[in-house]
């Protein structure tokens, strides 16, 4: 069938198929474009800012992804937007940096990275009914009672049991001395360790502070040496790990340095100019990145996008993107309020795990790998 036109520029017609063909595709050309916020908040400044950057980019890769497949969420192609804070690692920055997310319509929210800032961060997001989704691992995370917090990798208390074992069984490890920077995190991952430690029959020697700033620990290390530890833990980031490790060489230590995630980084080599070898052990969350089926491609990518190789937890980031996108997508809805209660019964094979949560936002099964430092290099010892 045809229709036939008669006007002032002549004689024209169209096929009524293709009348409505055209339409279609102007339809589908046509179809609306949402624009989704999602916030993210790290320490984008400062001694942690590797680490910062490291969960952006995570981040920021799979909104990249995301985007190009052109998802369409209740009758709307979505383009979703990273907002990226530099919350210093600065447990009042995050609180306000949490409340100008909130303010600017954030839609989900990834991080923080710190537990000192996640944690009363966590409270706005909270009151505002926003997914928040972090690698923070002091329990204390998801101890308040919160729906909408969840954990995307092991807990401290969960790295404290592998490594634990590790220094007694393998180590055998008896006096244990330990070190913190009195952050969250840091204090947290201690007194987990600590625990573990006295409950498998060993000793603690001694517990002394630092802080997120110190460059130090003599005075520490000196009086820790005359307790004659075997092992030392120390509750904090690698920038002063990896001075820890250099200190305990010039005073002559041999007890072996022990730490969780925040010391597990290449950069604590060159922060202790190589004191971490043959001396460091230390774990993180999940499954090294290179035993994962998924794993190799993901670095592949990350490096032919930032010209860096991953370190630590942007593949977590990642995951934590695609589970928001996922759950969105079940719900049909970009709205938090109707799509984060489905964060609790997902079940996904991400990059780094296979993630489904408890009812405190914890995962079910999370998994830990532990490491030594050997020639510059760390090597895996131990995974489960």
């Amino acid at each position: 069938m045809s229709i036939s036109f008669v006007g002032r520029w002549g004689r024209w017609s169209l096929r009524a198929g293709v009348v409505v063909g055209a339409a279609s595709a102007t339809m589908a050309w046509a179809q609306p474009v949402q624009v989704v916020k999602i916030g993210h908040a790290a320490p984008l400044s400062g001694g942690a800012a590797h680490w910062g950057k490291d969960n952006e980019n995570g981040a920021r890769l799979a909104m990249e992804e995301l985007n190009q497949q052109k998802l369409v969420i209740g009758g709307k192609t979505i383009q979703f937007e990273l907002m990226s804070e530099d919350d210093q690692a600065d447990p009042k920055v995050a609180v306000n940096v949490a409340n100008r997310l909130v303010d600017a319509g954030i839609a989900g929210m990834l991080g923080h990275f710190n537990s000192g800032a996640a944690i009363p961060a966590s409270a706005i997001y909270h009151r505002a009914g926003i997914a928040n989704l972090s690698t923070a691992t002091n329990p204390g995370f998801t101890k308040q009672g919160y729906n909408n917090v969840f954990r995307v990798l092991a807990s401290d208390a969960d790295v404290g049991a592998v490594l634990s074992k590790y220094a007694m069984n393998e180590l055998k490890a008896k006096r244990v001395a330990l070190i913190d920077d009195r952050t969250a995190y840091g204090k947290g991952s201690a007194e987990d360790f600590g625990e573990h430690i006295k409950a498998l029959g060993g000793e603690i020697v001694a517990h002394e502070f630092g802080t997120d700033k110190s460059t130090d620990f003599t005075a520490v290390l000196t009086s820790l040496r005359g307790k004659k530890p075997d092992v030392i833990f120390y509750g904090g980031m690698d920038a002063q790990g990896g001075l820890v490790a250099r200190q305990m060489q010039q005073l002559g230590i041999g007890a072996k340095l022990l730490g969780s995630d925040g010391l597990c980084t290449d950069e604590i080599v060159k922060i202790s100019q190589g004191a971490v070898s043959g001396v460091l052990y230390c774990t993180r969350g999940g499954q090294a990145l290179e035993q994962r089926p998924r794993g190799a491609d993901f670095a592949r990518r990350y490096k032919a996008r930032f010209n860096a190789d991953v370190l630590t937890y942007g593949p977590f980031l990642y995951d934590a993107m695609m589970l928001i996108a996922q759950t969105m997508k079940k719900a049909d809805s970009t709205d938090p309020k109707k799509y984060t209660a489905l964060l609790r019964g997902i079940n996904h094979e991400g990059v780094t795990n296979t993630f489904s949560f408890d009812d405190k936002g914890n995962l079910k099964n999370p998994t830990v790998t532990a490491y030594f430092y050997k020639d510059g290099k760390r090597q895996q010892v131990v995974g489960k």
